[in-house]
């Protein structure tokens, strides 16, 4: 079974659903129950694939024993970075050995589970979270909560916890429960109608030397098409995954902003898979920051931000899949935030035209094309027609 995709899953959401109706609407806790029903739904997708089961498992453990040995003494600087080294190990693996034959420690959602492993890590370092605050159960859920498993939204700890600890009085969870419900709905459009619709249109060409302009003209379209295909697939997931989660009494966080009318770099990533860009901006744009500037390693501060950004992209890059398109989408858009970081902050010309109509038109019309082409970098588009020019 796969989330949100297989008609057996929606059947299995649908029965689950009202049991946590009958408990929110009649004032009961909804966090067990969410646990119990996360582990069920797992168990469904994993059914089949002991070696992922085995997978998860054996990360489950490490991450708990790498949070649980930092809780007794958070400061300790050699006990924090051995922390983040093991709750990140299980994904470097995986990423790593994907590129052989034969990946290792692979399952279902490791991508989003480490970062709210390593979110968790990295919290009780900064002592937002006390050794008595990591009940087993709230962790366990935090990091299993079905909606949020396999494509996020990356949630953040006290947000989620403070969610399933709440009992909404009825009038408070029929709002959740109505707005649950639409937002599947919405989600279920977004993902089976406007995406499949496009995908129709969606074809690779190959290289057509006889006739270039015809050639880029469809080049151009496909990339388009990716990037809307990309934005109605990914958004309709996750309207579908809120929706599921304010179900269950979780206010789960947006991920989406109408991306497409950004006018800048910034702008588009304020807008674009909100979670994980603001994920990377706390905890590792800031401190990465930080970092430099307390060492002294660039003395600029805009050379510094600028050099953070682009080590923060690479990681979103990583963190997708250690292959070209990847990291080159990952340098890209480092390269892109650099680059509006450096203009807006010196240019007097952006400082003078910044409000005016004309300017900000003309800034998303470029940024939508920018942003047009890192989706053909990513979507393997402008690798496969490089590597057909030269081989044709």
């Amino acid at each position: 079974m796969t989330l949100f995709a297989d008609p057996s899953f929606f059947i299995l959401l649908a029965f689950a659903i009202v049991p946590a109706a009958c408990l929110g609407l009649t004032q009961h806790n909804l966090r067990l129950y969410g646990l119990i029903l996360s582990v069920v739904f797992l168990c469904c997708v994993l059914a089949g694939n002991p070696l992922e089961a085995i997978a998860l498992l054996s990360f489950l453990v490490v991450e708990r024993l790498a949070v649980c040995w930092l809780a007794r003494a958070p400061k300790d600087n050699k006990r924090f970075g051995f922390s983040c080294v093991f709750s990140l190990a299980p994904l470097v693996i995986y990423k790593i050995s994907s590129v052989g034959p034969v990946p290792l420690w692979g399952f279902v959602g490791i991508s989003y589970l480490t970062f709210k492993a390593v979110q968790i890590v990295i919290e009780v370092r900064d002592g937002l979270i006390s050794e008595q605050d990591l009940s087993f159960v709230d962790w366990l859920y935090f990091l299993l909560f079905f909606p949020q498993l396999s494509s996020g939204p990356i949630d953040r700890s006290q947000r989620f916890l403070a969610d399933a600890h709440k009992t909404p009085d009825r009038d408070e969870y029929a709002g959740l429960l109505a707005r649950g419900i639409l937002l599947l709905l919405a989600g279920a459009v977004y993902y089976f109608v406007a995406a499949t619709f496009i995908h129709r249109f969606m074809e690779q060409i190959p290289w057509n030397g006889s006739d270039p302009l015809g050639f880029a003209l469809a080049q151009i379209k496909q990339a388009y098409l990716y990037g809307f295909y990309l934005f109605f697939d990914f958004q309709g997931y996750c309207l579908m995954a809120m929706g599921a989660s304010y179900c269950l009494g979780i206010r789960c966080p947006r991920n989406f902003k109408a991306p497409f009318i950004a006018i800048d770099m910034f702008d588009f990533w304020n807008r674009w898979n909100i979670t994980l860009s603001t994920w990377l901006r706390d905890f590792v744009f800031m401190r990465l920051t930080r970092f430099i500037m307390r060492r002294h390693l660039l003395h600029n501060r805009i050379h510094t931000a600028q050099v953070s950004l682009v080590i923060d992209m690479l990681v979103m890059g990583f963190w997708h899949g250690l292959s070209v398109d990847y990291l080159t989408y990952g340098l890209y858009h480092g390269v892109l935030l650099a680059a509006t970081q450096g203009f807006q902050k010196r240019s007097a010309f952006y400082k003078q035209y910044k409000n005016s109509a004309w300017f900000k038109a003309l800034s998303w019309f470029i940024t939508l094309q920018l942003v047009i082409f890192g989706f053909a970098i990513f979507s393997g588009q402008l690798s496969t027609l490089i590597g057909g020019v030269f081989n044709g």
